[in-house]
């Protein structure tokens, strides 16, 4: 009995690895409200200076968010200094008010195309920070507390394109 439940542990381990992540990491927001202050950074390094990569943001909602779209800004900054600044916008809901993403119950988490088939080209530390730029229709100042966002995170994943 104990040589089949070792048996079926590990080939649980070896299905659920997924080859081509590089690296992951979330961080939590306050309560699930997320400032418009709130940058949340992430630092990585020992990088594939070769190999072509995808990046995704990762953020999980829950039924309290109460928008269909989430906008973002991503500053990626390289080891050089470099900074590179994105307004992001993505869908976070269908018109009839399904959620997209993925996940039962009420947290829906939702894998971001941020950056598609690059090269980490210098060694060294890179820094990813996100903040949220969510506006109301008509309002020039921004949404200070937005409510139903629980996480954010990124992904870092070998790129599968030529």
């Amino acid at each position: 009995m104990t040589r089949s439940l070792y048996a079926l542990l590990l080939l649980l381990m070896l299905v659920s690895c997924d080859s081509a992540l590089v690296k992951s990491e979330y961080r939590a927001t306050d309560n699930g409200s997320w400032n418009k202050d709130m940058v949340l950074e992430f630092s990585f390094s020992e990088m594939d200076t070769i190999q072509k990569h995808d990046i995704f943001i990762n953020v999980r909602n829950d039924e309290s968010f109460p928008y269909n779209n989430l906008f973002l800004i991503a500053e990626m900054t390289s080891p050089t200094g470099e900074t590179v600044t994105d307004t992001l916008e993505y869908k976070m809901a269908m018109p009839d008010g399904t959620w997209l993403g993925k996940g039962y119950g009420s947290i829906k988490e939702n894998k971001l195309w941020y950056k598609e088939n690059i090269v980490f080209s210098t060694s060294g530390v890179y820094t990813l920070q996100i903040s949220h730029a969510m506006r109301k229709n008509g309002n020039v100042n921004g949404v200070v507390n937005l409510e139903g966002i629980t996480d954010v995170g990124f992904e870092i994943a070998k790129s599968n394109k030529e």
